[in-house]
């Protein structure tokens, strides 16, 4: 529902509570991939001298991306698993059903 930045990290952690609350019956897909590179000077350098290394990878997210979807379980099992899901992102979700 809204924009920004998923980490890999957090793409990770919410897998894991769908996983677990599905107790492996249903299946899940995952629907962005962390593509873009996000860097970071060390601390306590000064300004200038080139770009940062490598810190980390985020997904950047619109309004209206579709992020997981899940198969083979009942709604109300799939809903509790999204919710679980989205305290683990860094932007606020709904529930879709086909």
């Amino acid at each position: 529902m809204t924009r920004g930045f998923i980490t890999n990290n957090q793409i990770e952690a919410a897998r894991v509570a769908i996983n677990r609350h599905l107790k492996r019956n249903g299946k899940v897909w995952i629907r962005l991939f962390p593509y873009k590179p996000v860097t970071k000077k060390p601390l306590e350098v000064r300004m200038g001298k080139g770009k940062g290394n490598v810190e980390g990878w985020v997904a950047p997210v619109k309004p209206g991306r579709v992020l997981f979807e899940v198969s083979g379980c009942s709604e109300t099992v799939a809903r509790e698993a999204m919710a679980r899901a989205a305290n683990k992102l860094a932007v606020s979700c709904k529930f879709l059903m086909r």
